[in-house]
C-alpha cells in the first residue's frame, strides 16, 4: 500500500503542478498569460482530490495519478471559462473572468487550449487510454447536454424538478463522476467497481448542487460570500424554486411564479417574503432530505473501496461537502 497523502497535501501538489503547464516565457503572450491566469485561480481542487483518493485506496501512490487529477482540474476550468461566456458572469472566485479581463474571443481559445490539454494529460498516465477515453467521451457529451438544458431552462415556462435533476446529473455531477471512475482505472479496478464509482460521483452531484441552491437562500451572507438570493433575484430556476413551485397551491404558485421568474427576476426588497413561503412549504427541509439521500446513496456505492486511510479521508470529504452551512 502506498504512502497516504493527505487531502491538502494533494491540493498543494495540484497547485503546484497547475502552474507548471505553462512555461512563463511561452508564446504567444496573448493565449498563454490567459492561460495561466485560469491555471493559477484557486479554487478547493474537489476533483483531482478525488481522483487521487480513489486511485490510493486501491494502492496507487500520488504522483502516479497526478497527470489524470490534473487533467480532470484542466477538464473543470475549461468549463468555467465558457460557461462564464454563456452566462455572461463578470467575475469567478473574486477575480475578472477571462472574457472580461481580456475578451470573448481570447476566452473561447482559452477554453478550447484546455480542453485540448486534458486529453493531453490523460495520455501522459500509465493507466490504459482507453479506458480514461471511454469516460471522457461520455462526460464530454454528458456537460454539453447539461449546459444545453440550464440555458433552456431561461426561456421555459416548465421546468420540472426532474427536468433540473436530469440537468444537474450533466453540467455538475457528470465531471464529478467521471473523477471516480477515473480514481478507479488508475488504480486498477476492476470494470464493476468503476461502474460503482462513476454512479458515487453523480449522486456527490446531485447533493453538492442541491445543497449549493439552499445556501443561496438560507445562508449567512458574510460567511457565504455572496449575495443571499442571488439566484432568486436573477430569475434562476433551481431545486429550492421548483420545489416551491411544485409545493404549493394555485394561488401562492401564481405568485411564485410572478415573482421569481417575470421581469427578470425576484426584486430584493421581496426575497424574504419567498423565503418564508419556501419555508412554511417544507422546501427547505425537502432540500436537506434530498442532499441527505443522494449522499446516502453516494456512500453506498462507495462501499466497494478498500477499507483504509484514502477511504475515510474520501468518506469525510464528502460528508464536509454536504455538511456545509454557509
Amino acid at each position: 500500500m502506498a504512502d497516504f497523502a493527505s487531502v491538502e497535501t494533494l491540493r498543494t501538489q495540484c497547485n503546484d503542478a497547475l502552474a507548471t503547464l505553462v512555461a512563463v516565457n511561452r508564446t504567444p503572450k496573448v493565449l498563454y498569460a490567459p492561460i495561466r491566469y485560469v491555471l493559477q485561480g484557486g479554487g478547493k481542487r474537489v476533483r483531482p482530490v478525488l481522483v487521487q483518493l480513489v486511485a490510493q485506496a486501491y494502492g496507487t501512490p500520488p504522483e502516479t495519478s497526478q497527470p489524470v487529477a490534473l487533467a480532470a482540474e484542466v477538464f473543470h476550468n475549461f468549463t468555467l471559462v465558457h460557461d462564464d461566456i454563456m452566462d455572461q458572469a463578470d467575475a469567478r472566485r473574486g477575480r475578472p473572468t477571462v472574457h472580461v479581463k481580456w475578451d470573448e474571443s481570447t476566452a473561447i481559445l482559452v477554453g478550447d487550449w484546455l480542453m485540448g490539454c486534458t486529453t493531453r494529460l490523460l495520455r501522459q498516465s500509465d493507466a490504459p487510454t482507453e479506458a480514461l477515453l471511454d469516460v471522457y467521451h461520455p462526460t464530454m457529451d454528458a456537460l454539453c447536454e447539461g449546459q444545453a438544458l440550464d440555458t433552456d431552462f431561461e426561456t421555459r415556462d416548465a421546468v420540472s424538478v426532474d427536468d433540473y435533476m436530469r440537468m444537474i446529473d450533466g453540467k455538475t455531477g457528470a465531471l464529478l463522476a467521471a473523477c471516480m471512475a477515473w480514481g478507479g482505472v488508475v488504480g486498477g479496478a476492476p470494470a464493476n467497481e468503476q461502474a460503482q464509482l462513476h454512479e458515487a460521483g453523480k449522486a456527490v452531484g446531485r447533493a453538492f448542487q442541491i445543497q449549493d441552491d439552499l445556501l443561496d437562500v438560507i445562508a449567512d451572507h458574510d460567511d457565504w460570500g455572496k449575495a443571499i438570493g442571488g439566484d432568486l433575484q436573477v430569475g434562476k430556476k433551481t431545486f429550492v424554486t421548483l420545489t416551491a413551485l411544485e409545493q404549493a397551491t394555485s394561488d401562492t404558485e401564481r405568485w411564485l411564479r410572478r415573482t421569481l421568474f417575470e421581469n427578470g427576476g425576484c426584486p430584493p426588497d421581496e426575497i424574504e417574503a419567498v423565503q418564508v413561503a419556501m419555508r412554511d412549504l417544507g422546501v427547505f427541509d425537502a432540500a436537506r432530505d434530498a442532499v441527505a439521500q443522494h449522499t446516502e446513496t453516494a456512500h453506498a456505492h462507495l462501499d466497494v473501496l478498500p477499507e483504509g486511510t484514502a477511504r475515510t479521508a474520501l468518506v469525510d470529504l464528502l460528508n464536509q461537502l454536504q455538511r456545509r452551512s454557509y
